[in-house]
């Protein structure tokens, strides 16, 4: 259990012995001069209601009434003799009379009622993982179908002696090709891909929003987006508007160089 903090220990013996001093006083002063039993205290100076006083004095009466019937013996000669009950043991009561007493100081966390507020979350399995496998059934079984109906041959095997004009990267790789048309190399294929990796990277720590609405997620979406914008538009620029020795053209004007 808690212990009773200091001040709260002195405040007590405080208030214990100016009562205990009160009360000496208040007996010295309404002692009778004869040496006549003491009155019993008022409603105002015992604090307890008056019917409770009639109540007590009922039962106190009723059970010294039934002690003295019971301490009465008869005697060798035919009489009676009456036994003196002992006097009932005084009530202890603290300052003022209050019975009252501080036990322990009890810290308000542990008698606190803690309820889990509701969260808009649903769990991963199976509500993600069930929609996320059947997308994955749903591409495959498209791509199956797709290879059986359009023919996709490969190409003639590479002549080494021939380097083919405009000679283009992956799709995926255009976007480098694009930025090294314009950059040099290294700020083109170090410097600018390594800052947009690490600023994705760094985006959940910089925007620690827990909410999953658009709404409130401003900083991290227009960061991805802004991404994927500038990327795609390199992939488009290297796809469908370099042409020959990898200049710039229009492909509504000199066909489109690119090979799908």
């Amino acid at each position: 259990m808690t212990e009773i903090p200091e001040h709260l220990r002195k405040r007590a013996e405080e208030a214990r012995a100016k009562a205990a001093a009160a009360s000496g006083a208040a007996a010295d002063a309404d002692a009778p001069a004869d040496g006549g039993a003491e009155a019993p205290p008022s409603e105002a100076e015992s604090k307890i209601p008056a019917h409770l006083l009639e109540r007590s004095k009922a039962a106190k009466a009723k059970a010294e009434g039934g002690e003295a019937a019971s301490t009465e013996v008869a005697t060798a000669g035919g009489g009676v003799a009456t036994a003196t009950a002992p006097a009932a043991a005084p009530v202890a009561t603290g300052p003022g009379g209050h019975t009252q007493r501080l036990l322990t100081v009890v810290k308000s966390g542990s008698i606190q009622d803690v309820k889990a507020t509701p969260q808009d979350k649903v769990h991963v399995w199976p509500h993600l993982l069930v929609v996320e496998f059947v997308a994955a059934l749903a591409c495959t079984a498209f791509l199956l179908v797709f290879s059986v109906f359009v023919n996709a041959p490969l190409l003639e095997l590479a002549n080494v002696n021939q380097t083919p004009n405009p000679s283009k990267a992956p799709w995926y790789f255009l976007g480098l090709q694009e930025l090294l048309k314009w950059y040099h190399p290294m700020v083109a294929g170090v410097m600018l891909p390594g800052m947009g990796l690490v600023g994705l990277i760094l985006a959940p720590y910089i925007d620690r929003n827990p909410s999953n609405k658009p709404e409130n997620r401003k900083f991290a979406i227009g960061l991805m987006t802004m991404f994927l914008m500038y990327w795609a538009v390199l992939v488009m620029m290297g796809t469908f508007f370099r042409g020959q020795g990898f200049q710039f053209i229009f492909p509504w004007n000199n066909g489109l160089f690119v090979e799908l």
